[in-house]
């Protein structure tokens, strides 16, 4: 059962919703802790289409997947949006875009995409019924407005604060754990790509896209050899970009263990995850698609990101975290401030406390007389 939530209260349900629109085009991990307020929506309007305004991965990963979302629309480049600001004005092929949306007549277009300074203005732009999301100080007001303020918004647990603003428009759901549902062709894809995996599964994840939050090869090494003399086989995964990272793990470790970094799609990556019994890994999508799935996992996080981006709940995660709030290299505080270097924020976390930690799950794990919980198990399509 998950965590309970009790309904929220900001905003009133819109009558005769026949379309929804959610701006939130982000990376993996920003999916899945928005999918309780995507739930909400679905719980509140069932009757309603909800549309994703994301990434072609949102495409490939939903298409045919279990989810409160019915559509998804791949956003073309859109400066502010889905690449790097550089004009203020909208592009032709953002206008192209939004003509296309606004013929689609939305009842309710919801801006999860940030503070509003270039989401604000396209959420208006597609002209909905009515549009409601998080709005920084100094950016364009919605019909029904969420205060983004930092750091303040920081310092709250994302997935909650997406509740919070879904119920600008009434809604709200009965949990706050997200949770994903495997595909079959999530399964038929780990199977064509490891078609000899066999065993007891371990994962480990020692990459992650901040550089900061990524903990020390040679630790992931010595998990992975406490794993592997446990009995598990165990397999290093990574982006394309992280196999050398991987590579260094795997060559580092005295027991077999297998890289497949740049081997598997994220609904590849879920199938795996669902039949581990334990993933290890630094603050990066990984380990929320292990935790929506039930599968243990054990992270390792820098107290800047923990509050926003940690679990919601400690009976199959484990987290270790550094409080380490200066850069090792020029000391600026990056609590309340930033620099340039990519020196990593976590390497003062030990290897001996998450080598307890990845062995005590990874029994438990293994000991279950069935490692897939029913939030995991394949659906029919």
């Amino acid at each position: 059962m998950g965590m309970q939530a009790a309904p929220l209260n900001l905003g009133e349900v819109v009558p005769d919703v026949r379309r929804i629109a959610v701006l939130r085009a982000n990376a993996i991990g920003d999916f899945v802790l928005t999918l309780p307020a995507l739930q909400a929506l679905r719980d509140t309007y069932p009757e309603s289409h909800i549309t994703l305004l994301g990434l072609p991965w949102h495409e490939a990963f939903l298409r045919g997947r279990e989810s409160p979302v019915d559509e998804v629309v791949a956003l073309p480049p859109i400066s502010g949006l889905t690449e790097e600001a550089h004009s203020k004005e909208p592009s032709p092929v953002q206008e192209r875009c939004m003509a296309r949306l606004r013929e689609v007549g939305f009842d309710i277009a919801l801006q999860w995409h940030g503070g509003g300074r270039y989401s604000n203005p396209f959420i208006l732009g597609l002209q909905p019924r009515l549009s409601a999301g998080f709005q920084a100080p100094g950016t364009a007001a919605l019909d029904r407005n969420f205060p983004y303020v930092q750091p303040t918004a920081d310092l709250h647990p994302r997935a909650l604060l997406l509740l919070e603003c879904a119920s600008l428009v009434g809604a709200h759901t009965g949990s706050v754990q997200p949770r994903l549902h495997l595909r079959k062709a999530d399964t038929q894809e780990l199977c064509n790509a490891l078609p000899a995996l066999d065993g007891t599964l371990a994962v480990l994840q020692p990459g992650a896209r901040d550089p900061r939050r990524r903990w020390r090869a040679e630790r992931f090494s010595k998990v992975g050899d406490a794993l592997a003399g446990a009995g598990a086989t165990v397999l290093i995964h990574g982006s394309q970009e992280e196999w050398k990272l991987a590579e260094t793990v795997r060559a580092a470790m005295l027991e077999p263990a297998l890289n497949i970094a740049g081997t598997l799609s994220p609904g590849g990556l879920c199938a795996l995850l669902a039949r581990s019994c334990v993933l290890v890994s630094n603050d990066t999508g990984p380990a929320h698609l292990a935790r929506a799935l039930g599968t243990p996992t054990v992270t390792i996080y820098w107290i800047g990101n923990l509050r926003s981006y940690g679990p919601l709940s400690a009976h199959n995660d484990r987290v270790f975290v550094s409080y380490r709030t200066q850069c090792p290299v020029c000391h600026t505080d990056c609590i309340h401030g930033h620099c340039d270097h990519t020196a990593s924020f976590v390497d003062d976390v030990p290897a001996d406390v998450v080598i307890e930690a990845a062995m005590e799950l990874f029994s438990d794990s293994r000991a279950a007389p069935c490692r897939l919980n029913s939030s995991a198990a394949a659906s029919s399509t």
